[in-house]
């Protein structure tokens, strides 16, 4: 009897542990996990490559948090490089790097946009806004203006948001 009470024991430890474990872990389907995006809830964890010496991407970063963003700046003066190697264009470097749930965003991007692209979730590397645009957060205490922000991945570039 005492050793039915123990194996009943460690059968019930070792089904709720693999309970809380696939709670910890995120809700699976097969062997695919579901992320915060699908389940409708938006990452605002967002990690920045920047020049060490860039005053903008400071002011960007600190417009990024006031609009609930947890940013973490990472120093890189080659953050242009790291950009290539993410995939974003030659011609369409921004002033910085940012990762956010599996989006590459490249340079003063509006917060809007970036809340748009993790909420359409569409099939691309990332987005960008080159150059420095004088009506951009990060160089203007807010946007005004139109600001053309383009999508990169394996299809190429497109214009993503044109506003």
């Amino acid at each position: 009897m005492k050793r039915r009470t123990i194996i009943a024991s460690f059968a019930t430890v070792a089904i709720g542990g693999t309970f809380a474990f696939t709670s910890l872990s995120g809700a699976q389907t097969g062997s695919k996990t579901i992320t915060k995006a699908q389940t409708g809830e938006m990452s605002k964890d967002i990690t920045i490559w920047r020049d060490p010496g860039c005053g903008c991407c400071d002011s960007y970063a600190d417009y990024l948090e006031t609009n609930g963003y947890n940013v973490t700046r990472i120093d890189d003066v080659n953050f242009d490089k790291r950009s290539i190697e993410a995939g974003v264009p030659a011609q369409g470097l921004g002033c910085h790097l940012a990762k956010i749930d599996g989006y590459y965003v490249s340079g003063l991007v509006p917060a809007d946009i970036i809340e748009r692209l993790l909420t359409d979730r569409p099939d691309v590397t990332g987005i960008t806004l080159p150059g420095m645009p004088a009506n951009a957060p990060g160089m203007a205490r807010e946007k005004t203006g139109t600001l053309k922000t383009y999508a990169f991945g394996e299809g190429g570039v497109s214009v993503y948001a044109d506003e």
